[in-house]
């Protein structure tokens, strides 16, 4: 497959990307580039390989979720610039 004036202004269209014209011929032989190292790739075999999911073989290494009070309700009220015996008080943001 061979990127075209066309085709290139069709794909700057739909990125809404601007491309003035002493950039396209730079950006055709890059998206040529690319298209053309996609079709060397898809000719390599690769019958029995597993797709590759993930770099490291760790999956989801999370601690457990665990309910603790760590801060005191006082000391984190503390350091507000307002607050009441139990919230922190902020501006209004909405009307």
């Amino acid at each position: 497959m061979k990127v075209d004036k066309e085709t290139l202004q069709k794909i700057a269209h739909l990125a809404r990307l601007e491309v003035r014209p002493e950039e396209e011929a730079e950006l055709l032989n890059s998206l040529n580039g690319v298209l053309n190292w996609m079709e060397q790739l898809n000719e390599v075999d690769t019958t029995g390989v597993e797709p590759l999911m993930h770099i490291s073989p760790d999956l989801n290494v999370l601690r457990d979720d665990a309910v603790a009070n760590h801060l005191p309700r006082a000391q984190a009220l503390a350091n507000a610039p307002q607050h009441d015996e139990t919230f922190f008080q902020v501006p209004k943001v909405m009307e």
